[in-house]
């Protein structure tokens, strides 16, 4: 006769920034969390030294083991992927024995990864989780999370998404949550965010502060974001305000804004951008981080997409475009860092 496996609640597979300072949180809380990673340096610090976690809020530290697979013989009612972005699919596929019945997968990463995954797993399976905030991790080990924000939590397909109740709820732990039924929308607004401030602070090699105390580069930015919202409105995307409050068809630059100098609507969407560069000023891109580990920055998941699904739908995308070239030449060493790098975005489009 077959055991019945052991459930469990939370398997998390990977343990970066993002994955520690989620993994950290639940346990801190009390919940069963099983920790997975294939890297090794991420495993010797948890093993060492547990999971050290630094918030605006507060500094803790938890004990915690690691692993490179899930245990056998136990299945788990939701599986965390904090992988890579352009690992979220096989990830899930490899950990998808270990999901309980009924149970479902999570996708932290950001870009459209629930797509990807949904072809693994199947899409009824499948739950996104909006990230509202950074986080880094040290090479000493220190799980840092930047900002006070927490998740929008949206269902791929199936029923409401406030019934995940027990997803929710310990998700609360590491910032608000706010569940949606347009998981679609909130993907593309931060998606589009995310193709701005992170594209282009790979491009430059520097924090998010440093790039948009820039004038030019804050214009960069409002283009890039302009191209991602009109590819988003050509897919049938109805966008969600980022953080409840940062709509993306506001920041889109009008036809009237595009070619004036000065004009009302430009200086209070500048002035929204200085705000942002103040509030997340030592925040920088995960793309830039993995191209300084040597791993590939996965450009062609974010402002890549976009230019891909703009080709389809006949929607220019020429900044987005010369931001995948210019991170993706960085990546390879063709590519110098810095301000004039961020200049030849805006010749080279």
């Amino acid at each position: 006769m077959t055991r019945p496996a052991e459930l469990g609640d939370f398997l998390l597979v990977g343990c970066g920034a993002v994955g520690g300072v989620v993994a950290a949180h639940l346990l801190d809380q009390g919940h069963d969390v099983t920790l997975t990673t294939t890297n090794a340096n991420v495993a010797t610090q948890v093993e060492r030294g547990g999971l050290r976690v630094h918030t605006p809020d507060r500094r803790f530290q938890v004990d915690a083991s690691v692993a490179t697979a899930p245990p056998p013989g136990r299945r788990y009612r939701y599986i965390l992927l904090a992988t890579q972005g352009d690992r979220a699919a096989e990830a899930a596929r490899a950990a998808l024995p270990a999901l309980a019945e009924g149970g479902h997968v999570v996708v932290l990463q950001n870009g459209l990864c629930e797509e990807r995954v949904a072809d693994a797993v199947g899409a009824e399976r499948v739950v996104g989780a909006v990230v509202g905030w950074g986080a880094t991790r040290s090479p000493d080990g220190v799980w840092t999370k930047l900002g006070s924000g927490g998740f929008t939590v949206g269902r791929l397909q199936g029923g409401p998404t406030g019934a995940l109740t027990d997803l929710i709820g310990p998700l609360s732990a590491v910032g608000p949550v706010k569940p949606t039924d347009n998981l679609r929308g909130a993907r593309w607004s931060k998606l589009a965010l995310n193709c701005a401030v992170s594209g282009l602070g790979t491009v430059l090699g520097d924090r998010m502060g440093v790039l948009l105390r820039h004038r030019f580069c804050r214009r960069l930015a409002l283009e890039v974001m302009t191209e991602a919202v009109a590819v988003a409105l050509a897919e049938g995307v109805r966008l969600e305000p980022i953080a409840g409050t940062l709509d993306p068809t506001w920041v889109a630059l009008s036809e009237g804004e595009r070619r004036a100098r000065v004009h009302p609507g430009l200086i209070a969407k500048h002035l929204l951008l200085v705000g942002i560069g103040a509030k997340f000023r030592n925040m920088r891109s995960s793309m830039l981080r993995a191209i300084e580990a040597g791993r590939d920055p996965g450009v062609d998941l974010l402002n890549g997409e976009v230019v891909r699904r703009g080709e389809r739908r006949g929607v220019p995308t020429p900044r987005n475009a010369a931001i995948e070239r210019s991170v993706t030449a960085a990546a390879r060493g063709e590519l110098a860092h810095g301000l004039a790098a961020v200049r030849r975005v805006g010749v080279d489009a």
